[in-house]
């Protein structure tokens, strides 16, 4: 038995006056962002945060919307709305019977609410608040290793051209190779610590959605062979002669070159292949340069810096909030409410 819509809209209420005042939701297919600034009986006010344009969100197009995402067997696809009706799948998917599919596009309406959802786990959502509950006000550096060096290599990319490698000069080839060595390193650092966080968060029968990708709670095997003689005593009564399973032991035979005058090409396959390695880092060389960089960006009003303080900004977002969205341009005129409530599942 379907719900009355009048319970769903009120839970939905509620739901949007929970939300910190400068709780950002973001569309699906246009990723665009908007803010909840009022909640009224019969509709929500929203504001785009890019051009600050003012919509109201009415109550019949919300009813509208769940009628369609109902009758949608394997969820309501979103490119079926109109463009500026988008703003209205969002919202309804802060409703915990409602989830928003950011990979499929589709919004789809639970058999029984997911009481144990948070509107912090939305794809969609970004509550960008402070330890004190209040919105911060002033971007801070993060402390986070990566950061730095991700920081001096964008420098080298917008002071060099790298569209052809082999008219770059051979110093700036050896600050390339050392920042992109450093940035694998901290990222893969950085990968490990996310990924110990997010087990926590992602269940084995639920894949988590974010802007740029999927993640899916998986179980690899692992197998290391005991000791020799377990091994030989679990194959004792078996018929196996102990011979099969004894092999060649590549730290014996290594001892064994040390004392003997068999060559190494009689045991071992040799092939050579060159290649470079990160022998030294000047540090403070870097400190020196990231610290002028960032004094530069601060106080310069160039057009070619504020290309890069951008990159910096965008730097910062990926870090900082690994599933924020891009911003998007306008919101446009409202979305002709009949034109919701007449479009079919």
């Amino acid at each position: 038995m379907a719900i009355p819509f009048g319970a769903t809209w009120g839970t939905l209420i509620k739901r949007c006056e929970k939300l910190p005042a400068d709780a950002t939701l973001i569309t699906s297919l246009a990723s665009k962002r908007f803010r909840i600034t009022g909640v009224q009986d019969q509709r929500i006010l929203i504001e785009d945060v890019d051009s600050g344009d003012s919509q109201p969100l009415q109550r019949e197009q919300f009813e509208a919307l769940a009628g369609h995402t109902r009758e949608a067997i394997e969820g309501y696809e979103l490119d079926r709305l109109p463009p500026k009706a988008e703003p209205y799948a969002a919202v309804l998917a802060l409703h915990p019977r409602y989830v928003l599919d950011e990979r499929e596009s589709t919004l789809t309406e639970l058999e029984e609410a997911d009481e144990s959802a948070v509107l912090d786990d939305a794809p969609h959502l970004s509550l960008n608040t402070g330890a004190d509950g209040e919105s911060d006000s002033k971007r801070e550096e993060p402390e986070i290793d990566v950061y730095s060096d991700m920081l001096l290599l964008i420098d080298v990319f917008e002071r060099e051209n790298m569209s052809a490698l082999e008219g770059v000069e051979t110093p700036i080839l050896v600050n390339l190779y050392t920042l992109l060595s450093d940035v694998q390193r901290n990222a893969n650092d950085l990968r490990q610590d996310v990924t110990d966080v997010l087990l926590e968060h992602v269940g084995h029968d639920r894949p988590v959605h974010g802007q740029y990708g999927l993640v899916q709670r998986t179980t690899r095997r692992n197998r290391s062979l005991k000791d020799d003689e377990t091994v030989l005593e679990a194959f004792a009564e078996t018929g196996i002669d102990r011979e099969q399973l004894l092999g060649v032991d590549r730290n014996k035979v290594e001892e064994a070159l040390d004392v003997v005058s068999v060559s190494e090409s009689a045991v071992y396959d040799v092939s050579e292949s060159e290649y470079v390695h990160k022998a030294e880092v000047d540090e403070e060389r870097k400190e020196t340069r990231l610290q002028g960089l960032k004094d530069r960006l601060a106080v310069t009003d160039d057009p070619e810096a504020d290309v890069l303080r951008q990159e910096v900004d965008r730097l910062e977002q990926e870090i900082e909030e690994l599933t924020e969205f891009s911003p998007a341009s306008t919101f446009g005129e409202q979305a002709e409410s009949q034109y919701l409530t007449k479009h079919a599942s």
